[in-house]
């Protein structure tokens, strides 16, 4: 079984991971009117590919304060940043974890996991994933109210 502490040594290097390939998609995926051919001199070694990504999901959500998803889990994953304000989330018999602006945070294929807004402030969370989504019940007042650990 791993330990609450593995757990998060894990969470910190997907995270890492994650928020390099959430900014390499945003940088590349933007439609800024270039083509490829024109962006040649901020690339060495060659221009990378654009790849199919129709299946990726992204949606910037805002979360009025004390709104929460439900315990749920995704196929693929999920990647989420906080824009605005602060956020909470918490993985299945782990922490409730702070978020702050600028701050990503990834959560693995297959774990059970919820996110929202801090009780007293709005959020607006930046989402990206792929695959399914396995939605489970509510997350309780009592598990939403718990202190929250900040990252």
């Amino acid at each position: 079984m791993i330990s609450n502490k593995q757990r998060a040594s894990k969470q910190e290097i997907f995270t890492g991971i994650a928020a390099a390939l959430a900014l390499g998609w945003l940088l590349l995926g933007a439609d800024s009117g270039d083509t490829f051919a024109q962006q040649q001199s901020r690339f060495m070694g060659g221009n990378p590919q654009v790849q199919d990504s129709e299946a990726v999901q992204t949606a910037r959500l805002l979360f009025p304060a004390g709104v929460r998803s439900n315990w749920h889990s995704h196929s693929w994953g999920q990647l989420l940043m906080i824009e605005e304000g602060r956020g909470l989330a918490q993985d299945r018999d782990g922490e409730v974890r702070l978020y702050g602006p600028g701050q990503p945070f990834w959560t693995p294929e297959g774990v059970e996991h919820w996110h929202g807004a801090h009780p007293d402030e709005a959020a607006v969370q930046l989402t990206i994933y792929e695959g399914e989504v396995n939605w489970l019940e509510p997350v309780t007042d009592a598990e939403y109210r718990v202190t929250p650990v900040a990252q």
